[in-house]
């Protein structure tokens, strides 16, 4: 099967694709029910700006595909430094034309369910229960586009479906065959779909939801929906599309995809590393400094349909992952996998278990939420620092410091195939003198660092 469901969207495709009436107004897209609540405006909140995000694949985690197998892997990610948990969607998957033997994730046939072959809604609040005890917050992915076409909103609410004309409820894209379009022009909609989100922290404590293709469902629908959450407790947000406008009132954080189609083209060497640079200040024009942008190497799309990072990346993976916690607004991701060193592209609609016998990963990872978390030059927000780019005669090298009130962070990334040196010729003062951050040996010659093939080099005075 070619790429088959749940590419990313570019950007070009996204007005065509929101189904937003032609006129709507601000009245019509308040709903009563928030109308008298007492809600607060979106403000991210301070935890997010240190914190590395994990994405759970359930159903490939462990041969049990259980959320209580999962949940025995929490000690290990809290001690490797995940703030977040992002949880693929766990509701029941449509059998009414499914793809393959277990179903696309994101075919929902009941939103306020759990699918019964990953546990119970008791193991789930567990789950929620025990991250919230290790300081983790739990993020649900959020399905608001289209069901599977058994959700009983087909009978209860056939209106609220997109239709062809001869009637027939059609899918958002042709080759996503197994969903159902919803029609937002249906505002019965809108008060439904927000009941299922509310359930689910009413109900089992979440701290969010990750809004899959965002982009495809009216802005006014995410506003107020944010609005009406938010009255139930701090939310926080991510919405799987690119653009400022999700910042204003909806989002905490979108994703980088255009920054990650970057990564890949520099390592098929279709683009260089002059084009990452003008990508980056491009973003500080398009998005204000205190938007969260998700940083990452792979995910569960670019795991299935576009190759492993091996494939894509070659020997640079590593070095990638360090550009997704150094850049400004950096939210780093890892995939379930990606700490073993995943190198299979995992199955999308069958069973297919994660091979976790590779630890060797680990500590990278736990280094790298380190440094996120605790490195004042790192922090997210609106008096973040910025990017220092140092120039190289080697268009391989990429180096540039962070400084924030005296603290400094040095990164060297060499993306070729022969070591590279930098001689720095910037003061770098600091009473503690500058460490390599990995091994934590002092490194007092600045004049010819040395950054071995593939690999990087970070100092540090803090």
């Amino acid at each position: 099967m070619k790429k088959a469901l749940y590419l990313p969207l570019i950007a070009c495709f996204i007005g065509a694709c929101q189904n937003t009436p032609a006129e709507t107004s601000k009245s019509e897209s308040s709903l009563e029910e928030i109308a008298s609540a007492e809600v607060r405006a979106k403000s991210t909140l301070a935890w997010a700006n240190t914190a590395t995000i994990y994405e759970v694949n359930i159903r490939q985690y462990s041969p049990e595909g259980t959320i209580n197998a999962f949940t025995e892997n929490l000690d290990r990610l809290q001690h490797m430094g995940v703030k977040i948990l992002w949880m693929m969607p766990i509701q029941p998957i449509g059998k009414e034309r499914r793809k393959g033997t277990e179903g696309s994730y994101y075919s929902i046939s009941d939103y306020t369910a759990i699918n019964p072959e990953f546990g119970t809604m008791e193991d789930f609040k567990n789950l929620v229960k025990e991250a919230h005890a290790r300081d983790m917050k739990v993020i649900l992915d959020w399905v608001a586009n289209h069901t599977s076409y058994d959700h009983p909103w087909t009978e209860s609410h056939p209106e609220w479906y997109t239709r062809d004309s001869l009637g027939n409820i059609i899918p958002p894209v042709d080759d996503w065959s197994d969903v159902a379009d919803l029609n937002y022009q249906e505002k019965g909609l809108w008060k439904g779909m927000r009941e299922q989100m509310k359930f689910w922290v009413e109900e089992a404590d979440v701290d969010g939801f990750r809004c899959d293709v965002a982009m495809m469902v009216p802005m006014e629908f995410w506003n107020g929906t944010r609005q009406a959450l938010d009255s139930l407790k701090p939310m926080f947000m991510l919405a799987e599309a690119e653009g400022g406008d999700f910042h204003e009132t909806a989002f905490d954080m979108t994703y980088g995809w255009e920054n990650h189609h970057i990564f890949n083209k520099i390592a098929a060497a279709d683009m260089d590393l002059s084009h990452l640079k003008e990508y980056l200040a491009k973003e500080d024009t398009n998005y204000a400094p205190e938007d969260l942008r998700m940083n990452f190497i792979t995910n569960h799309d670019e795991n299935s349909w576009n190759g492993t990072v091996k494939e894509r990346m070659g020997a640079n993976g590593l070095n990638y992952y360090v550009l997704c916690v150094g850049m400004k607004r950096a939210m780093p991701l890892i995939y379930s996998g990606q700490e073993a060193g995943l190198n299979k592209r995992l199955e999308f609609f069958e069973k297919d278990p994660i091979d976790w016998a590779d630890t060797s990963r680990y500590a990278f990872y736990r280094a790298m939420s380190k440094l996120k978390a605790e490195h004042p030059a790192l922090l997210n927000g609106a008096g973040q620092s910025a990017m220092n780019f140092i120039n190289s005669p080697n268009p391989k090298l990429l180096a540039f410091s962070r400084n924030s009130n005296g603290k400094q962070v040095l990164f060297c990334i060499n993306f070729g195939n022969e070591p590279a040196t930098l001689s720095l010729t910037e003061p770098w003062e600091s009473e503690e003198g500058l460490r390599n951050y990995m091994t934590g040996a002092p490194n007092k010659e600045l004049q010819n660092l040395t950054i071995a093939p593939n690999d990087f080099l970070i100092l540090t005075d803090h």
